[in-house]
């Protein structure tokens, strides 16, 4: 336990400035908002995990020596080369390296899922974001539209725009929906590891992240418009930025507790066989009353009992 404090303080040192950056993006950029709660997440999943925690130990500690060094090689990398996502992205190795030489390889193992996490709150390289921005902002702006029009309203998708009669509604990287899809990634996620289910359960809970990310953006991009043509700008901005970010993560928890009790219903059905998981039904018994078992004899006997 010492030695861990004693890395940890070396640690945060040396990333701290990284951690100043990093922070100040979450409160500028919409897109990482969601970097406040996801070390909540990564501590919870610790907290349910803490009946599996298997001892310190400085057995097989040799591997995260390794790990620092590769931390220590990106992050000068990224200082030289101004990568800023590689050089703060260097942390989770380096973290990974100190929890494995101070506490044993079965305590790195066990604490894993704290580094799948804290993935989610790191900047992403800029051709990535772009890369994914785009084509978001793009199938938002179309299925709000879509949705706008199925509710009986007047409009039209130009590009990122949506326009209904004079009033035109741009569709901005913020609405993309890349910053709900990472939330909602490191929510499921921390779902998939809190779960007691079987591995192909939680890979359903993982990947649903994508249809509730996209299903929640159109939905709060199609209320912002009826607001704003409704109710004004001043209320559809409220609403937007501040009761939206409040309001989607309960319904995530919503919808995907909704999906795992539809999951469930579906292999409760016996109709439904699936591959991955098995269920045994009872055999439908017989109504006939049980009739006894013939007594048998062989020939020897009876040609034995015939003999004088």
């Amino acid at each position: 336990m010492v030695w861990l404090t004693a890395f940890g303080v070396v640690l945060l040192w040396s990333f701290w400035p990284s951690f100043v950056t990093l922070v100040q993006r979450w409160s500028q950029d919409s897109q990482y908002t969601h970097g406040y709660v996801v070390p909540l997440f990564a501590a919870l999943v610790l907290w349910l995990r803490r009946d599996r925690f298997p001892g310190f130990s400085s057995r097989g500690a040799w591997p995260g020596l390794l790990l620092l060094v590769f931390a220590g090689s990106a992050r000068v990398a990224g200082a030289v080369f101004a990568f800023d996502w590689l050089e703060i992205g260097a942390f989770l190795p380096a973290l990974a390296g100190v929890v494995w030489l101070a506490c044993g390889s079965r305590v790195a193992l066990w604490a894993w899922p704290v580094g799948a996490l804290l993935m989610f709150v790191l900047p992403w390289p800029w051709q990535i974001d772009q890369l994914l921005t785009h084509p978001l902002r793009h199938l938002a702006t179309v299925c709000s539209t879509f949705a706008l029009q199925t509710l009986g309203v007047p409009a039209l998708a130009r590009g990122n725009i949506i326009v209904i009669d004079e009033m035109q509604i741009g569709i901005v990287e913020a609405c993309s929906g890349l910053g709900m899809l990472m939330t909602f990634f490191a929510l499921s996620t921390a779902v998939a590891f809190a779960i007691d289910r079987p591995i192909l359960d939680k890979w359903i809970v993982f990947l649903s992240a994508v249809p509730i990310a996209l299903v929640m953006n159109v939905f709060r991009i199609t209320l912002t418009v009826l607001l704003f043509q409704f109710a004004g700008s001043e209320v559809a901005k409220v609403v937007f930025h501040d009761v939206a970010g409040w309001v989607m993560m309960p319904m995530a928890l919503v919808a995907v507790w909704l999906l795992l009790r539809l999951w469930d219903a579906a292999w409760e059905s016996p109709q439904l066989r699936f591959w991955g998981k098995s269920k045994s039904y009872p055999l439908p018994q017989s109504s006939a009353a049980p009739q006894p078992a013939r007594e048998t004899t062989t020939m020897m006997q009876e040609i034995s009992d015939a003999a004088p």
